[in-house]
């Protein structure tokens, strides 16, 4: 698979504005917002699509639900309710080819 964007704030060649970090996931702020709060979850594990996830990647999927909600909690949005959103391929709106959460 090709080397994204993603995979260059993973390795930390390129900056991102990091907000969690742990050995499955990473989260930073888009650099590009659609709202007031807007950042992206993402595995460390390259996964290209949604159609590529695999019964092995369900348990570092959920995580990233997991790490979505911690850090509404931690930024105080949490209780008045957020989208989680992750779209897959062109037509569902995908232009960097790893899975990555909206929030």
């Amino acid at each position: 698979m090709a080397e994204t964007i993603f995979d260059k704030i993973i390795d930390k060649s390129i900056p991102a504005d990091i907000l969690y970090e742990d050995d499955k996931a990473l989260a930073f702020k888009d650099i590009n917002p659609q709202a007031p709060i807007h950042f992206l979850v993402i595995p460390k594990k390259q996964i290209a699509t949604i159609n590529d996830i695999s019964e092995e990647d369900e348990a570092v999927v959920g995580h990233l639900y997991t790490v979505a909600a911690k850090l509404a909690k931690d930024m105080g949005f949490a209780d008045q309710g957020y989208r989680a959103v992750m779209n897959c391929n062109e037509f569902g709106g995908q232009t960097v080819y790893h899975i990555h959460l909206h929030v």
